[in-house]
Protein backbone atom coordinates (compact mmCIF):
# COMPACT_ATOMS: atom_id res chain seq x y z
CA UNK A 1 0.00 0.00 0.00
CA UNK A 2 1.44 3.30 -1.10
CA UNK A 3 -0.48 6.74 -2.06
CA UNK A 4 -0.05 8.59 -5.22
CA UNK A 5 -1.34 11.48 -6.62
CA UNK A 6 -0.46 13.39 -9.99
CA UNK A 7 -1.63 17.13 -10.78
CA UNK A 8 -1.53 19.19 -14.09
CA UNK A 9 -2.52 22.75 -13.57
CA UNK A 10 -2.14 26.26 -14.69
CA UNK A 11 0.10 27.49 -11.77
CA UNK A 12 3.13 25.71 -10.19
CA UNK A 13 1.91 22.38 -8.28
CA UNK A 14 4.41 21.66 -5.98
CA UNK A 15 2.89 22.84 -2.84
CA UNK A 16 -0.90 20.67 -4.33
CA UNK A 17 1.47 17.59 -4.13
CA UNK A 18 3.21 18.52 -0.70
CA UNK A 19 -0.42 18.77 0.71
CA UNK A 20 -1.97 16.27 -1.14
CA UNK A 21 1.07 13.55 0.06
CA UNK A 22 0.24 15.07 3.70
CA UNK A 23 -3.41 13.67 3.26
CA UNK A 24 -1.84 10.23 1.83
CA UNK A 25 0.45 9.57 4.72
CA UNK A 26 -1.19 6.98 6.13
CA UNK A 27 -0.71 4.97 3.29
CA UNK A 28 2.91 4.86 3.96
CA UNK A 29 5.63 6.21 6.21
CA UNK A 30 8.43 5.16 4.78
CA UNK A 31 9.94 7.59 2.31
CA UNK A 32 8.35 10.32 0.05
CA UNK A 33 8.73 11.87 -3.23
CA UNK A 34 7.72 14.39 -5.57
CA UNK A 35 8.92 14.99 -9.95
CA UNK A 36 7.78 18.10 -10.85
CA UNK A 37 8.01 18.85 -14.90
CA UNK A 38 9.35 22.02 -15.88
CA UNK A 39 9.96 23.16 -19.37
CA UNK A 40 12.88 20.56 -20.41
CA UNK A 41 13.23 19.35 -17.16
CA UNK A 42 12.10 16.69 -14.62
CA UNK A 43 12.86 17.97 -11.22
CA UNK A 44 12.61 15.38 -8.31
CA UNK A 45 13.12 14.97 -4.77
CA UNK A 46 12.50 11.93 -2.60
CA UNK A 47 13.73 10.46 0.96
CA UNK A 48 13.10 8.42 3.31
CA UNK A 49 10.11 9.62 6.42
CA UNK A 50 7.28 11.44 6.79
CA UNK A 51 6.19 14.46 4.16
CA UNK A 52 6.89 17.13 6.50
CA UNK A 53 10.16 15.59 7.35
CA UNK A 54 11.07 14.94 3.76
CA UNK A 55 10.76 18.22 2.23
CA UNK A 56 12.09 21.65 3.21
CA UNK A 57 11.47 24.91 1.59
CA UNK A 58 15.05 24.35 -0.79
CA UNK A 59 13.74 21.31 -2.11
CA UNK A 60 10.34 22.99 -2.60
CA UNK A 61 11.86 25.50 -4.66
CA UNK A 62 13.55 22.72 -6.57
CA UNK A 63 10.77 21.34 -8.12
CA UNK A 64 9.17 24.10 -10.05
CA UNK A 65 6.56 22.94 -13.18
CA UNK A 66 2.49 22.97 -13.52
CA UNK A 67 2.96 19.13 -13.74
CA UNK A 68 3.98 16.85 -11.48
CA UNK A 69 3.18 13.74 -9.65
CA UNK A 70 4.06 12.31 -5.59
CA UNK A 71 4.41 9.62 -3.65
CA UNK A 72 4.61 7.93 -0.47
CA UNK A 73 5.94 4.62 0.02
CA UNK A 74 4.96 1.90 1.96
CA UNK A 75 7.44 -1.08 1.56
CA UNK A 76 5.81 -4.57 -0.20
CA UNK A 77 8.86 -5.47 -2.14
CA UNK A 78 12.84 -4.94 -2.00
CA UNK A 79 14.15 -3.00 1.14
CA UNK A 80 12.27 -0.93 3.74
CA UNK A 81 14.93 1.37 3.94
CA UNK A 82 16.60 1.83 0.73
CA UNK A 83 16.62 5.15 -0.83
CA UNK A 84 16.97 3.90 -4.32
CA UNK A 85 13.90 2.51 -4.39
CA UNK A 86 11.88 5.74 -2.59
CA UNK A 87 9.64 6.66 -5.48
CA UNK A 88 9.31 8.38 -8.45
CA UNK A 89 11.29 6.78 -10.55
CA UNK A 90 12.95 7.82 -13.87
CA UNK A 91 13.99 6.55 -17.28
CA UNK A 92 15.19 8.86 -20.04
CA UNK A 93 14.07 7.02 -22.93
CA UNK A 94 11.79 6.78 -24.43
CA UNK A 95 10.46 10.98 -24.02
CA UNK A 96 11.75 10.76 -20.62
CA UNK A 97 9.06 9.22 -18.09
CA UNK A 98 9.30 9.33 -14.13
CA UNK A 99 6.48 6.66 -12.53
CA UNK A 100 4.68 6.34 -8.89
CA UNK A 101 3.24 2.96 -8.62
CA UNK A 102 0.84 1.55 -5.91
CA UNK A 103 0.29 -1.82 -5.52
CA UNK A 104 2.69 -5.11 -6.42
CA UNK A 105 3.61 -7.22 -9.46
CA UNK A 106 3.03 -10.97 -8.85
CA UNK A 107 5.00 -11.38 -11.96
CA UNK A 108 8.04 -8.82 -11.82
CA UNK A 109 11.16 -11.67 -11.64
CA UNK A 110 9.79 -13.03 -15.50
CA UNK A 111 9.33 -9.52 -16.61
CA UNK A 112 12.60 -8.11 -15.01
CA UNK A 113 14.11 -11.55 -17.21
CA UNK A 114 12.46 -10.31 -20.44
CA UNK A 115 13.50 -6.75 -19.85
CA UNK A 116 17.07 -7.46 -19.86
CA UNK A 117 17.17 -10.09 -22.22
CA UNK A 118 14.60 -9.05 -24.79
CA UNK A 119 13.90 -5.62 -24.69
CA UNK A 120 17.06 -4.71 -23.70
CA UNK A 121 16.55 -2.47 -20.48
CA UNK A 122 17.99 -2.61 -17.01
CA UNK A 123 16.29 -2.59 -13.85
CA UNK A 124 18.87 -1.13 -11.28
CA UNK A 125 16.97 -1.74 -8.21
CA UNK A 126 14.94 -5.01 -6.28
CA UNK A 127 11.48 -2.59 -6.83
CA UNK A 128 8.62 -3.62 -9.20
CA UNK A 129 7.97 -0.37 -10.01
CA UNK A 130 11.35 0.41 -11.61
CA UNK A 131 9.91 -3.15 -13.59
CA UNK A 132 6.64 -1.58 -14.28
CA UNK A 133 8.19 1.83 -15.55
CA UNK A 134 10.49 0.05 -17.50
CA UNK A 135 7.73 -1.92 -19.31
CA UNK A 136 5.95 1.04 -20.10
CA UNK A 137 8.88 2.93 -21.26
CA UNK A 138 9.33 -0.04 -23.84
CA UNK A 139 5.69 -0.05 -24.74
CA UNK A 140 5.35 3.46 -25.44
CA UNK A 141 8.55 3.21 -27.67
CA UNK A 142 6.85 0.64 -29.91
CA UNK A 143 3.81 2.54 -29.70
CA UNK A 144 4.91 5.64 -30.88
CA UNK A 145 7.00 3.90 -33.83
CA UNK A 146 10.18 5.79 -32.83
CA UNK A 147 8.23 9.01 -33.08
CA UNK A 148 6.08 11.57 -31.77
CA UNK A 149 2.98 10.22 -29.29
CA UNK A 150 -0.51 10.48 -29.22
CA UNK A 151 -3.47 9.76 -27.34
CA UNK A 152 -3.91 6.48 -29.23
CA UNK A 153 -0.43 5.45 -28.65
CA UNK A 154 -0.03 5.84 -25.72
CA UNK A 155 -4.08 3.68 -24.99
CA UNK A 156 -1.77 1.35 -27.24
CA UNK A 157 0.88 1.01 -24.83
CA UNK A 158 -0.98 0.71 -21.48
CA UNK A 159 -3.09 -2.07 -23.53
CA UNK A 160 0.17 -3.88 -24.19
CA UNK A 161 1.03 -3.61 -20.68
CA UNK A 162 -1.81 -4.91 -19.09
CA UNK A 163 -1.42 -8.14 -21.90
CA UNK A 164 2.31 -8.43 -19.76
CA UNK A 165 1.85 -7.39 -15.97
CA UNK A 166 0.18 -9.33 -13.55
CA UNK A 167 -0.64 -8.33 -10.34
CA UNK A 168 -2.23 -5.24 -7.99
CA UNK A 169 -1.32 -1.47 -9.58
CA UNK A 170 -2.53 1.79 -9.69
CA UNK A 171 0.17 4.01 -11.91
CA UNK A 172 0.63 7.77 -12.41
CA UNK A 173 3.29 8.60 -14.87
CA UNK A 174 4.86 11.81 -16.15
CA UNK A 175 5.64 11.91 -19.87
CA UNK A 176 7.91 14.58 -20.49
CA UNK A 177 6.47 17.12 -23.01
CA UNK A 178 3.07 15.46 -22.43
CA UNK A 179 1.37 15.19 -19.96
CA UNK A 180 0.47 12.76 -17.23
CA UNK A 181 -0.86 9.36 -17.41
CA UNK A 182 -2.63 7.30 -15.11
CA UNK A 183 -4.14 3.47 -15.07
CA UNK A 184 -5.05 0.83 -13.35
CA UNK A 185 -4.72 -3.30 -13.20
CA UNK A 186 -7.95 -4.85 -15.19
CA UNK A 187 -8.84 -5.87 -11.86
CA UNK A 188 -9.07 -2.51 -10.10
CA UNK A 189 -7.35 -3.90 -6.82
CA UNK A 190 -5.91 -0.70 -5.83
CA UNK A 191 -7.83 2.47 -5.56
CA UNK A 192 -7.59 5.38 -7.97
CA UNK A 193 -10.16 8.68 -8.55
CA UNK A 194 -9.99 11.28 -10.65
CA UNK A 195 -11.05 15.12 -9.48
CA UNK A 196 -11.00 18.77 -10.89
CA UNK A 197 -11.11 22.44 -10.03
CA UNK A 198 -12.18 25.38 -12.31
CA UNK A 199 -9.95 28.37 -12.02
CA UNK A 200 -9.76 31.40 -14.02
CA UNK A 201 -6.93 30.22 -16.05
CA UNK A 202 -9.41 26.87 -17.05
CA UNK A 203 -9.35 23.28 -15.37
CA UNK A 204 -6.96 21.89 -13.29
CA UNK A 205 -6.82 18.01 -12.77
CA UNK A 206 -5.48 15.63 -10.03
CA UNK A 207 -5.99 11.98 -9.93
CA UNK A 208 -4.99 9.99 -6.66
CA UNK A 209 -5.38 7.03 -4.57
CA UNK A 210 -8.19 8.54 -1.98
CA UNK A 211 -11.07 11.30 -2.87
CA UNK A 212 -9.90 12.83 0.55
CA UNK A 213 -6.76 13.93 -1.24
CA UNK A 214 -9.10 16.16 -3.35
CA UNK A 215 -11.09 17.20 -1.12
CA UNK A 216 -8.87 18.77 1.12
CA UNK A 217 -7.47 20.36 -1.25
CA UNK A 218 -10.32 21.78 -3.27
CA UNK A 219 -10.96 19.69 -6.44
CA UNK A 220 -14.13 17.73 -6.57
CA UNK A 221 -14.49 14.39 -7.38
CA UNK A 222 -15.20 13.32 -10.89
CA UNK A 223 -15.13 9.65 -10.52
CA UNK A 224 -13.21 6.43 -10.23
CA UNK A 225 -10.75 5.29 -12.60
CA UNK A 226 -12.23 2.03 -13.90
CA UNK A 227 -10.18 -1.14 -13.96
CA UNK A 228 -8.15 -1.45 -16.46
CA UNK A 229 -8.90 2.00 -17.64
CA UNK A 230 -6.13 4.41 -18.95
CA UNK A 231 -6.50 8.51 -18.51
CA UNK A 232 -3.86 10.77 -20.34
CA UNK A 233 -4.37 14.74 -18.95
CA UNK A 234 -2.32 16.65 -21.69
CA UNK A 235 -0.07 19.89 -19.94
CA UNK A 236 -2.64 21.75 -21.56
CA UNK A 237 -5.27 20.46 -19.45
CA UNK A 238 -7.43 18.30 -22.08
CA UNK A 239 -7.91 14.66 -20.69
CA UNK A 240 -8.81 11.51 -22.58
CA UNK A 241 -9.60 7.90 -21.37
CA UNK A 242 -9.98 4.88 -22.88
CA UNK A 243 -10.45 1.23 -21.66
CA UNK A 244 -7.61 -0.44 -22.42
CA UNK A 245 -7.90 -4.03 -21.07
CA UNK A 246 -9.57 -6.98 -23.03
CA UNK A 247 -11.93 -8.29 -19.37
CA UNK A 248 -12.01 -6.01 -16.77
CA UNK A 249 -14.01 -6.85 -13.49
CA UNK A 250 -13.56 -4.51 -10.56
CA UNK A 251 -12.43 -6.46 -7.62
CA UNK A 252 -11.51 -3.55 -5.68
CA UNK A 253 -9.27 -4.98 -2.27
CA UNK A 254 -11.33 -5.12 0.74
CA UNK A 255 -9.03 -4.55 3.16
CA UNK A 256 -8.68 -1.01 1.56
CA UNK A 257 -12.32 -0.61 3.73
CA UNK A 258 -11.71 -2.55 6.65
CA UNK A 259 -8.27 -0.52 7.44
CA UNK A 260 -5.87 1.09 4.98
CA UNK A 261 -8.40 3.69 3.63
CA UNK A 262 -9.21 6.86 5.69
CA UNK A 263 -12.99 6.66 6.65
CA UNK A 264 -13.70 10.21 5.02
CA UNK A 265 -12.47 8.64 1.69
CA UNK A 266 -15.10 7.59 -1.00
CA UNK A 267 -14.01 4.42 -3.03
CA UNK A 268 -15.48 3.10 -5.91
CA UNK A 269 -18.76 3.78 -4.86
CA UNK A 270 -18.74 3.37 -1.45
CA UNK A 271 -18.00 5.75 1.65
CA UNK A 272 -15.44 3.79 3.65
CA UNK A 273 -17.49 5.17 6.65
CA UNK A 274 -20.46 3.76 5.97
CA UNK A 275 -18.66 0.03 5.25
CA UNK A 276 -17.52 -0.13 8.54
CA UNK A 277 -20.29 1.35 10.06
CA UNK A 278 -22.22 -2.24 8.45
CA UNK A 279 -19.01 -4.13 9.84
CA UNK A 280 -20.08 -3.18 13.23
CA UNK A 281 -23.92 -4.51 12.26
CA UNK A 282 -22.87 -7.50 11.35
CA UNK A 283 -20.57 -8.56 13.78
CA UNK A 284 -22.71 -7.44 16.39
CA UNK A 285 -25.08 -10.64 15.18
CA UNK A 286 -21.77 -12.55 16.20
CA UNK A 287 -21.45 -11.08 19.57
CA UNK A 288 -24.97 -11.58 20.21
CA UNK A 289 -24.58 -14.96 19.34
CA UNK A 290 -21.66 -15.55 21.77
CA UNK A 291 -22.34 -13.48 24.89
CA UNK A 292 -25.74 -13.32 27.10
CA UNK A 293 -27.26 -10.15 27.99
CA UNK A 294 -24.90 -8.36 31.01
CA UNK A 295 -21.78 -10.27 29.76
CA UNK A 296 -20.29 -7.28 28.22
CA UNK A 297 -20.23 -3.83 30.56
CA UNK A 298 -18.59 -1.99 28.09
CA UNK A 299 -17.48 -1.23 24.51
CA UNK A 300 -14.16 0.04 23.21
CA UNK A 301 -12.50 0.97 19.56
CA UNK A 302 -8.68 0.43 19.16
CA UNK A 303 -8.29 4.69 17.77
CA UNK A 304 -9.05 5.54 14.94
CA UNK A 305 -10.06 2.86 12.35
CA UNK A 306 -12.17 0.71 14.43
CA UNK A 307 -14.53 3.34 15.83
CA UNK A 308 -17.35 3.16 13.40
CA UNK A 309 -17.59 -0.42 13.46
CA UNK A 310 -17.32 -0.27 17.61
CA UNK A 311 -19.94 2.52 17.89
CA UNK A 312 -22.11 0.90 15.55
CA UNK A 313 -22.10 -2.82 17.39
CA UNK A 314 -22.39 -0.76 20.71
CA UNK A 315 -26.10 0.24 19.47
CA UNK A 316 -27.07 -2.61 18.18
CA UNK A 317 -26.35 -4.36 21.30
CA UNK A 318 -27.59 -1.25 23.85
CA UNK A 319 -24.23 -1.59 25.60
CA UNK A 320 -22.38 1.17 26.80
CA UNK A 321 -19.74 3.04 24.45
CA UNK A 322 -16.34 4.71 25.81
CA UNK A 323 -12.84 5.53 24.59
CA UNK A 324 -10.85 3.77 26.97
CA UNK A 325 -8.16 4.13 25.15
CA UNK A 326 -5.80 7.39 24.12
CA UNK A 327 -3.70 7.66 21.07
CA UNK A 328 -1.13 9.78 20.73
CA UNK A 329 -1.06 10.92 17.52
CA UNK A 330 2.39 11.52 17.18
CA UNK A 331 3.84 7.75 16.78
CA UNK A 332 2.83 6.04 13.63
CA UNK A 333 0.60 3.16 12.11
CA UNK A 334 2.23 0.15 13.75
CA UNK A 335 1.01 -1.66 11.49
CA UNK A 336 3.08 -0.66 8.81
CA UNK A 337 6.22 0.04 10.78
CA UNK A 338 9.17 -2.34 9.66
CA UNK A 339 10.20 -4.80 12.60
CA UNK A 340 8.24 -6.61 14.88
CA UNK A 341 10.64 -4.60 17.84
CA UNK A 342 9.39 -1.51 16.41
CA UNK A 343 5.53 -2.45 16.25
CA UNK A 344 5.46 -4.07 19.90
CA UNK A 345 7.66 -1.03 21.68
CA UNK A 346 5.12 1.59 19.77
CA UNK A 347 2.26 0.05 20.85
CA UNK A 348 2.56 1.54 24.46
CA UNK A 349 3.89 4.78 23.27
CA UNK A 350 0.79 5.51 20.80
CA UNK A 351 -1.66 4.05 23.24
CA UNK A 352 -2.74 4.53 26.88
CA UNK A 353 -5.17 2.78 29.03
CA UNK A 354 -7.78 4.92 31.14
CA UNK A 355 -7.87 2.68 34.27
CA UNK A 356 -11.57 4.81 34.62
CA UNK A 357 -12.96 3.34 32.41
CA UNK A 358 -11.69 -0.49 32.76
CA UNK A 359 -11.27 -0.79 36.74
CA UNK A 360 -14.14 -3.81 37.06
CA UNK A 361 -15.51 -4.13 33.99
CA UNK A 362 -15.99 -6.57 31.37
CA UNK A 363 -14.62 -4.95 28.15
CA UNK A 364 -15.34 -5.42 24.92
CA UNK A 365 -12.14 -4.48 22.87
CA UNK A 366 -12.99 -3.91 19.15
CA UNK A 367 -10.26 -3.70 16.26
CA UNK A 368 -10.61 -3.44 12.49
CA UNK A 369 -7.98 -6.78 12.04
CA UNK A 370 -6.05 -9.23 13.81
CA UNK A 371 -2.80 -9.56 11.90
CA UNK A 372 0.31 -10.40 13.75
CA UNK A 373 -1.33 -10.80 16.91
CA UNK A 374 1.91 -8.49 18.35
CA UNK A 375 -0.81 -5.36 18.88
CA UNK A 376 -3.68 -7.23 20.59
CA UNK A 377 -1.41 -8.63 23.07
CA UNK A 378 -0.17 -5.43 23.90
CA UNK A 379 -3.92 -3.93 24.13
CA UNK A 380 -4.94 -6.79 26.12
CA UNK A 381 -2.36 -6.89 28.64
CA UNK A 382 -2.79 -2.97 28.87
CA UNK A 383 -6.21 -3.62 29.89
CA UNK A 384 -5.86 -6.43 32.44
CA UNK A 385 -3.20 -3.50 34.12
CA UNK A 386 -5.77 -1.11 33.87
CA UNK A 387 -8.01 -2.79 36.06
CA UNK A 388 -10.51 -4.35 33.57
CA UNK A 389 -12.25 -7.73 35.10
CA UNK A 390 -12.54 -9.62 31.75
CA UNK A 391 -11.20 -8.79 28.81
CA UNK A 392 -13.25 -9.67 25.43
CA UNK A 393 -11.82 -8.82 21.77
CA UNK A 394 -13.41 -8.27 18.54
CA UNK A 395 -12.29 -7.98 15.19
CA UNK A 396 -14.13 -6.38 12.34
CA UNK A 397 -12.59 -8.78 9.85
CA UNK A 398 -12.19 -12.74 9.61
CA UNK A 399 -8.71 -13.88 10.56
CA UNK A 400 -6.32 -12.98 8.36
CA UNK A 401 -4.37 -16.51 7.27
CA UNK A 402 -2.94 -15.88 3.98
CA UNK A 403 -0.35 -13.28 2.84
CA UNK A 404 -1.67 -10.35 0.50
CA UNK A 405 0.94 -10.43 -2.62
CA UNK A 406 -1.18 -7.12 -4.20
CA UNK A 407 0.86 -4.04 -2.31
CA UNK A 408 0.03 -4.82 1.41
CA UNK A 409 2.64 -5.81 3.46
CA UNK A 410 0.96 -9.01 5.11
CA UNK A 411 3.93 -10.86 6.66
CA UNK A 412 4.45 -14.48 5.73
CA UNK A 413 2.26 -17.40 6.89
CA UNK A 414 4.62 -17.84 9.73
CA UNK A 415 4.02 -14.76 10.98
CA UNK A 416 0.45 -14.08 10.90
CA UNK A 417 -1.10 -14.72 14.30
CA UNK A 418 -4.41 -16.77 12.81
CA UNK A 419 -2.22 -19.26 10.40
CA UNK A 420 -2.78 -22.88 11.62
CA UNK A 421 -4.62 -21.98 14.70
CA UNK A 422 -8.52 -22.07 15.66
CA UNK A 423 -9.82 -18.87 16.99
CA UNK A 424 -9.50 -20.19 20.38
CA UNK A 425 -6.15 -21.02 19.77
CA UNK A 426 -5.72 -17.34 18.73
CA UNK A 427 -7.50 -15.87 21.72
CA UNK A 428 -5.17 -17.85 23.90
CA UNK A 429 -2.31 -16.11 22.00
CA UNK A 430 -3.17 -13.02 22.62
CA UNK A 431 -4.79 -13.14 26.40
CA UNK A 432 -8.04 -12.48 25.63
CA UNK A 433 -10.97 -14.22 27.57
CA UNK A 434 -12.98 -14.98 24.40
CA UNK A 435 -12.28 -13.86 20.45
CA UNK A 436 -15.30 -13.66 17.93
CA UNK A 437 -14.09 -12.74 14.17
CA UNK A 438 -16.59 -11.24 11.44
CA UNK A 439 -17.58 -13.48 8.75
CA UNK A 440 -16.11 -12.98 5.56
CA UNK A 441 -19.23 -13.05 3.52
CA UNK A 442 -20.52 -10.85 6.35
CA UNK A 443 -17.37 -8.39 5.85
CA UNK A 444 -18.35 -8.50 1.86
CA UNK A 445 -21.83 -7.94 2.48
CA UNK A 446 -20.91 -4.78 4.26
CA UNK A 447 -19.59 -3.04 1.67
CA UNK A 448 -21.76 -4.46 -1.45
CA UNK A 449 -24.76 -3.04 1.13
CA UNK A 450 -22.90 0.54 0.05
CA UNK A 451 -22.38 -0.14 -3.55
CA UNK A 452 -24.22 -3.49 -4.83
CA UNK A 453 -23.02 -2.53 -8.38
CA UNK A 454 -19.51 -4.52 -6.64
CA UNK A 455 -20.02 -8.60 -7.08
CA UNK A 456 -16.45 -9.60 -6.31
CA UNK A 457 -13.82 -8.51 -3.86
CA UNK A 458 -9.88 -9.49 -4.00
CA UNK A 459 -10.34 -11.62 0.02
CA UNK A 460 -7.09 -13.21 -0.46
CA UNK A 461 -5.41 -12.70 2.92
CA UNK A 462 -8.54 -13.90 4.25
CA UNK A 463 -9.50 -16.22 1.70
CA UNK A 464 -6.18 -17.53 0.01
CA UNK A 465 -8.14 -16.89 -3.19
CA UNK A 466 -6.10 -14.92 -5.31
CA UNK A 467 -8.02 -13.10 -8.47
CA UNK A 468 -4.87 -13.15 -10.71
CA UNK A 469 -5.23 -16.52 -11.05
CA UNK A 470 -0.77 -16.94 -10.98
CA UNK A 471 -0.30 -17.35 -7.33
CA UNK A 472 0.74 -20.55 -6.20
CA UNK A 473 2.61 -22.37 -3.15
CA UNK A 474 5.84 -22.22 -4.43
CA UNK A 475 5.46 -18.29 -5.63
CA UNK A 476 4.53 -17.35 -1.62
CA UNK A 477 7.70 -19.75 -0.57
CA UNK A 478 10.16 -17.30 -3.18
CA UNK A 479 8.34 -14.57 -1.49
CA UNK A 480 8.77 -14.88 2.25
CA UNK A 481 12.45 -16.09 1.43
CA UNK A 482 13.11 -12.45 -0.62
CA UNK A 483 11.78 -10.88 2.85
CA UNK A 484 14.47 -12.55 4.54
CA UNK A 485 17.33 -11.69 2.50
CA UNK A 486 15.84 -7.57 1.91
CA UNK A 487 18.72 -5.01 3.22
CA UNK A 488 17.84 -2.73 5.93
CA UNK A 489 20.47 0.41 5.45
CA UNK A 490 19.13 3.38 5.48
CA UNK A 491 20.58 6.35 3.04
CA UNK A 492 19.69 9.98 3.15
CA UNK A 493 17.88 12.43 -0.12
CA UNK A 494 18.00 12.19 -3.28
CA UNK A 495 18.21 15.88 -5.52
CA UNK A 496 17.78 15.63 -8.55
CA UNK A 497 17.31 17.85 -11.82
CA UNK A 498 16.94 15.37 -14.97
CA UNK A 499 17.17 17.19 -18.39
CA UNK A 500 15.54 15.40 -21.47
CA UNK A 501 15.29 16.03 -25.06
CA UNK A 502 11.96 18.24 -26.39
CA UNK A 503 11.25 14.98 -29.15
CA UNK A 504 8.79 16.67 -31.59
CA UNK A 505 7.00 18.71 -28.83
Amino acid sequence: MCGIVGVVSHAPVNQLLYDSLLLLQHRGQDAAGIATANGNNFNMYKAGGLVRDVFRTRNMRSLPGNAGIGHVRYPTAGSSASLEEAQPFYVNAPFGLTLAHNGNLTNSESLRDELFRIDRRHINTSSDSEVLLNVLAHELQLASNGGSLDEAAIFRAVSALHRRVKGGYAVVAQIAGYGILAFRDPFGIRPLCLGSAETESGTEWMVTSESVALEGLGFKLSRDVLPGEAVFISLDGDLAAAQCADNPILSPCIFEYVYMARPDSLMDGVSVYDARLRMGEYLAAKVAERFAPGDIDVVMPIPDSSRPAAMQLASRLNIDYREGFIKNRYVGRTFIMPGQAVRKKSVRQKLNAMGVEFKGKNVLIVDDSIVRGTTSREIVDMAREAGANKVYFASAAPPVRFPNVYGIDMPTRSELIAYGRSDEEIARQIGADALVYQDIEAMKQAVRDVNPAITQFDASCFDGHYITGDITPEYLDRTERRRGEEGTERQGGLQVNLGYAANDV
